[in-house]
């Protein structure tokens, strides 16, 4: 596989939460474009190659459904490109697709979350770090990639903040709770220097002391999502999305979260206000007399 599309994927299944079934039907697709260019860098790539592209699925009988999936496909994988700074130019900038309602962010509730963050406990060095890590996670919002990309110099404990790097190497600076410092602070006076040091700047190690993977956080909260007996499908992102909804509904200011997101558009910030509207309709359903 395309070291391009592996990354892509990578980053579907693990930083967005996407089935076998969809990051499958993803690396399908981008495989036979690839295939179609001939085999050209994805940078390398233009519109009219997109177009061609296009024109020939049609002219083979493709459905309508089928060139709007291969599309989106193709779209989506140059977007992360763009956010990666592997890509300057989108050659499917220009290629419209119909719209279609939001899909809602998928977010635990606050006892669901206090279930997850409960089931990291032990005194082993793993142990440390991965209450560590989901405390972390959920504290701050991170994406998978910012979360491991962590070095010790990126905690300042003076001040509870920490320092990230998100999409396109943008830097921000978000605030950390008591919960996660404490944890944090476990994990690096206890667990992390009774792991190997492999690689002596990284945050979060793995068990042969090399900076833990995408993967190995998956298969972290994998495992940690099975142990408190959670039925809602949950990943990474999960508690990306857990963190804004729960901000928003204690009254958390839109700019704020945004902010503290990492996101260049509050538009993609907006959308978590649904969530916590949705939330409410729920709870008034089911406890007002007369609803």
């Amino acid at each position: 596989m395309r070291a391009e599309i592996k990354d892509f994927i990578d980053y579907l299944r693990i930083e967005r939460g996407y089935s076998p079934n969809t990051t499958a039907a993803y690396e399908r697709d981008l495989t036979q474009f690839f295939k179609y260019a001939g085999g050209k860098p994805a940078e390398r790539i233009g519109r009219e190659t997109v177009k061609s592209y296009l024109d020939y699925l049609n002219s083979e009988g493709n459905s309508v459904a089928s060139l709007e999936r291969k599309l989106a496909c193709l779209k989506s994988f140059y977007k992360y490109l763009a956010g990666e700074g592997k890509a300057a130019e989108n050659p499917t900038a220009d290629f419209r697709l119909p719209k279609k309602a939001k899909r809602l962010p998928k977010a635990l509730n606050m006892n669901e979350t206090v279930h997850l963050l409960n089931a990291a406990r032990g005194s082993t060095p793993l142990a440390l770090r991965d209450a560590a890590l989901l405390e972390l996670l959920y504290a701050t919002g991170l994406r998978a990639s910012e979360a491991i990309g962590l070095n010790l110099s990126d905690i300042n404990f003076d001040v509870s903040f920490i320092r990230c790097f998100g999409k396109g190497a943008k830097e921000r600076v978000v605030p950390v709770g008591k919960a996660a410092l404490a944890a944090l602070k476990n994990y690096l006076e206890q667990g992390r220097p009774r792991l190997p040091q492999k690689d002596r700047e990284a945050l979060f190690l793995d068990k042969n002391g090399a900076r833990l993977t995408r993967e190995g956080l998956w298969q972290t909260i994998k495992r940690y999502v099975k142990k408190a007996g959670l039925k809602a499908k949950t990943s990474p992102h999960t508690l990306r999305h857990s963190f804004a909804t729960h901000l928003l509904e204690k009254g958390a200011d839109l700019r704020s979260v945004q902010e503290m997101l990492g996101h260049a558009d509050i538009a993609t910030t907006q959308i978590y206000t649904s969530v916590s509207r949705e939330r409410l309709k729920k709870m008034y359903a089911k406890a007002h007399p007369r609803a």
